[in-house]
């Protein structure tokens, strides 16, 4: 197993290219089970959560492959309906096959996901709307066994929560179901975007894009499909918020800044000079390196286009770095805090009451090295920034979190100038 090791203590300069979007990558994969044929998706990242649902989908007779950043992907031949525990158990995105394969082959046996420990995330949305398509679908011995005869039949699906994946999986269920089908509630993510836009270049009637409410009029079939991954979000906002820790400048380029609304409005009122261009973002807080340290600044977790519950963690690493008290209430996961202990290694000041985190902020040069250990994908990301801000030698343990979300992090990170490497633990 290996570690990642940081000598803190400089500002990142220079410029990063952020990667294809995990989060839109991991349904628009699934996705290509809808129909046979070959499928083209550029801009993939080759991550770990990437390679895990692409072997899961080699169980089931796909062939695929690797051209740079493109997958070929070809799934004329399923041979089963299966998504085994043994692959399903480190990435909850697994789950997403559930709605393709009630689509083409009317029947589907599912484990119950498994992935990062951040809250209990039940699936009870996505196999209430498959009930309502007419759907039987049965809990037994840790699986998901769902079968209809002949197509489904469109319905009225209402979240009362807005559910990412239960959007996704359900939309990419409706494109071949009988009748209309409307989701209400509905997510709203740029990666929903993208599943759609894939999905209507498949033949799929789709109205309602980049809004709460989704009408989907059922086709017989579909075609394969050709459709790039937008650029990850996340990543980009990683990347602001570390360069931002260091006290130093630099430019994240191949992104979208419409993507990432809350997070640069929290930049700016942390004192940070953020300036979007067309596809790439400049932050500039060299001048926190002659300061006390960062503005306070609260945050409030909410479904998209709010504060992103996938840069909670990161957030709060900067502002423990402030010159004041700042809240972080998250509202989307229970249990989103274990980087907490993590950041208190390394000197943070923070303090936990049920949903909510007050942050002491001790300014820019606030935190010290330490061996920490890595809880989930963001938590662990958290913790990069927080050694790159950091005096000394920090160690993470447990990348492998860390691996599942970020596309050539170390060497990104050099690109910048920071001291980063891994080692065998």
């Amino acid at each position: 197993m290996e570690k990642l090791v940081i000598e803190g203590g400089k500002p990142l300069y220079g410029d990063v290219k952020i990667s294809g979007a995990k989060n839109a990558a991991l349904p628009l994969i699934a996705a290509t089970l809808l129909v046979g044929g070959r499928h083209h998706l550029k801009n993939v990242p080759d991550l770990r959560d990437t390679r895990t649902i692409l072997r899961l989908m080699e169980t089931m007779g796909v062939v695929w492959q690797r051209n740079g950043d493109e997958l070929i992907i070809d799934s004329s031949d399923l041979k089963s309906h299966e998504a085994p525990y043994e692959m399903v158990k480190t990435m909850r995105a697994s789950v997403l096959v559930l709605g393709p394969l009630l689509a083409r082959l009317g029947k589907a046996k599912i484990s119950l996901p498994g992935g990062c420990a951040i809250g209990a995330r039940p699936i009870n949305y996505h196999l209430l709307g498959f009930e309502k398509l007419g759907v039987t679908c049965n809990l037994e011995n840790g699986y998901v066994e769902a079968v209809i005869e002949g197509r489904m039949k469109g319905a009225v699906i209402y979240f009362d929560i807005p559910s990412v994946t239960a959007t996704e999986n359900l939309l990419t269920a409706a494109v071949l179901a009988e009748g209309t089908t409307t989701i209400k509630n509905a997510a709203r993510e740029p990666e929903i975007g993208n599943l759609i836009d894939m999905l209507i270049t498949m033949g799929a009637r789709i109205e309602g894009r980049g809004t709460d409410k989704l009408v989907v009029e059922g086709v017989a079939s579909l075609n394969p499909a050709q459709i790039a991954i937008i650029p990850d979000r996340i990543e980009a906002g990683t990347y602001l918020i570390a360069i931002a820790a260091t006290g130093g400048k630099g430019k994240v380029t191949h992104c979208k800044p419409e993507h990432l609304p809350a997070l640069l409005e929290k930049l700016r009122a942390a004192g940070i000079i953020v300036t979007e261009n067309e596809n790439e973002i400049e932050i500039d807080a060299t001048h926190m390196q002659s300061e006390a340290g960062f503005k306070e600044v609260d945050i409030t977790t909410m479904p998209y286009p709010g504060y992103a519950t996938d840069l909670q963690a990161q957030f709060m690493a900067l502002m423990t770095m402030s010159n004041g008290v700042s809240v972080v209430n998250e509202t989307i996961f229970e249990n989103r805090f274990m980087h907490v202990a993590e950041l208190q290694r390394m000197g943070a000041d923070i303090r936990i009451n049920g949903s909510r985190a007050s942050v002491k902020g001790r300014g820019i040069n606030g935190l010290a090295g330490a061996p920490v250990m890595a809880t989930d994908l963001r938590a662990s990301s958290s913790l990069v920034i927080a050694g790159l801000a950091a005096s000394g030698r920090t160690d993470i343990s447990r990348i492998y979190h860390l691996e599942r979300g970020y596309e050539f992090m170390v060497e990104k990170l050099r690109k910048l100038g920071a001291s980063v490497w891994k080692e065998k633990e």
